[in-house]
């Protein structure tokens, strides 16, 4: 929508003067992140939802609804935007048998405007994401990375762009985590830099080309976004991702105002898994600055209905996994807890079970500790049977076990990683067996947070040796040094990364325990 008019002043004894005033233009940002190849609805756990409770209107998202929703949102506001924030690819068997082919075919039906690269569309390498790019109608966006040297994404992945709705241009530039070579595969070639740097750099080059309405999208996280936001200049809007964070001002849950305004730049989020589509209304001012911002989620629940050619077409692609994911493998007497919000700051029952698992596919080769890294678990399961379809959506990434040795004090350092972003509630922090920690988190990251570390001698609980030598068992990713675990990739020795598949062996260990009673101890513990 666009007004202007004249004002016109006449002078006493000469002519008129008039001047122009500005015209004001409003414009609706719809966007979504973390969709994390969710095709099929969810439950509230964010696991997959059975057929007889999407049927009662118990589940959430799904592309057939979030295909509904879209449609809604345009037939309220026909020139509406329509973004991503990243991290579409990783999560269900329908990414793990087709790669990103299902998020390009269903992200074009919905009509796209951008997106940008999270660190899970580098999970299998940038040839992978090249394909991704290749095959959607809309430009990938990229700006705090040097990919020259990589003849995949050199002169295809953009670092900015500038896309036009309803005779408005807008600049969009792209933002990944600058950790991404600890959190994916992008390769040597890939060169991740500072984000401020880079976005001040694009928003420069955008207005010098005469462009005022500038958008991020960030894969970032929301702490982030907000540190953009005040460092940078000319920014209007930050549609994020990242850290699933949910951003509103009618859910007591939200973690802040929708949006959050940083000076005049609006920071937005839509938690994740397609359980919400983000609806944000801005009005520039012909300066294109930002004069009133507004908006809440949608929630994409059972209220709204499914794309009925959306649904047959899932059904279609979801013909070759039925044999798989339809395997029931185990029992559990309760609901085991893996939301992100609990594992990735404090002890948890997925996390427990993780670990147990792992530390009993090899006690009997010397291994005494499990050590797990929270971002590896991405969902919780329901209480009752379990389908390997469950357990794939729990441990998506297909990482195999890895066995080594290193030292007590190398132990000590991989938990300081793994306390160290508690705050930003990072995936690095560690879910183990076989040890008990306790951690300070008023200490400095990095300098001393861990106070306490026991591990099992004989029958009790003895403070670890910083001299001895442990057997430990990981996933081959974090051995590898993933999730800043570097001490692990520097320091390891006997070192064998190919075991089995992580999801295999809790498979097993559900299948041999069932019904798997949940368990808390007490085993890791905050001062």
């Amino acid at each position: 929508m666009k007004t202007a008019f004249l004002r016109c002043t006449v002078a006493a004894s000469v002519l008129a003067v008039c001047a122009q005033v500005q015209a004001d233009s409003t414009v609706t940002i719809l966007h979504t992140n973390d969709f994390h190849s969710k095709v099929e609805p969810i439950s509230k756990y964010d696991s997959p939802c059975s057929a007889e409770d999407n049927e009662a209107g118990e589940c959430f998202g799904g592309y057939a609804r979030l295909v509904t929703a879209v449609d809604e949102a345009r037939a309220r506001n026909p020139n509406a935007l329509l973004f991503d924030g990243g991290d579409q690819f990783q999560g269900s068997l329908f990414y793990t048998h087709y790669k990103g082919a299902v998020a390009a075919e269903i992200m074009n039906k919905l009509g796209y405007d951008g997106m940008t690269v999270g660190n899970h569309e580098f999970d299998d390498g940038p040839q992978v994401l090249r394909s991704f790019i290749d095959a959607v109608n809309f430009p990938v966006v990229m700006s705090n990375a040097d990919f020259s040297d990589e003849p995949a994404l050199a002169n295809k992945l953009l670092k900015s762009t500038v896309i036009e709705k309803a005779g408005e241009k807008f600049g969009i530039i792209g933002l990944t985590p600058e950790d991404t070579n600890e959190l994916a595969s992008p390769g040597p070639s890939v060169i991740f830099s500072d984000p401020v740097a880079a976005v001040q750099a694009e928003v420069d080059e955008l207005t010098a080309q005469g462009i005022n309405r500038i958008i991020v999208l960030s894969h970032s996280g929301y702490e982030l976004d907000m540190r953009v936001a005040a460092e940078t200049t000319g920014v209007d809007v930050i549609v994020g991702g990242h850290t699933n964070t949910l951003l509103s001002n009618t859910d007591e849950d939200a973690k802040g105002p929708y949006p959050t305004m940083v000076g005049n730049t609006a920071v937005v989020q839509a938690y994740a898994y397609g359980k919400y589509v983000g609806e944000l209304n801005v009005t520039f001012d012909d300066a294109g600055v930002i004069s009133s911002a507004t908006g809440d989620p949608v929630q994409i629940n059972g209220d709204i209905a499914e794309n009925s050619d959306i649904t047959a077409r899932v059904a279609e692609l979801a013909t070759p996994l039925d044999e798989i994911r339809n395997e029931i493998v185990a029992e559990t007497a309760a609901v085991i807890e893996g939301n992100r919000e609990v594992c990735r700051v404090q002890e948890c029952a997925m996390g427990n079970l993780v670990a147990e698992a792992l530390l009993d596919r090899v006690k009997d080769q010397g291994v005494s500790i499990a050590i797990m890294n929270s971002g590896g678990l991405r969902a919780s399961i329901d209480a009752g049977e379990v389908t390997m379809a469950e357990v794939l959506t729990v441990l998506p990434f297909q990482n195999t076990l890895a066995t080594f040795e290193v030292s007590g004090a190398d132990i000590v350092a991989a938990l300081e990683n793994g306390v160290s972003q508690v705050e930003e509630i990072k995936g690095r922090f560690p879910q183990v067996a076989g040890l008990k920690f306790t951690w300070d988190g008023s200490q400095p990251a990095n300098e001393g947070r861990i106070i306490d570390v026991l591990v099992m001698k004989g029958d009790g609980w003895t403070p670890i040796d910083p001299a001895a030598r442990y057997g430990v068992v990981s996933n081959n990713y974090i051995r590898g040094g993933g999730d800043g675990y570097n001490v692990f990739a520097d320091n390891a020795s006997k070192v064998y990364d190919f075991g089995p598949n992580v999801e295999s062996v809790v498979a097993d260990f559900l299948a041999a325990n069932a019904p798997y009673e949940p368990v808390l101890d007490g085993r890791i513990s905050a001062k």
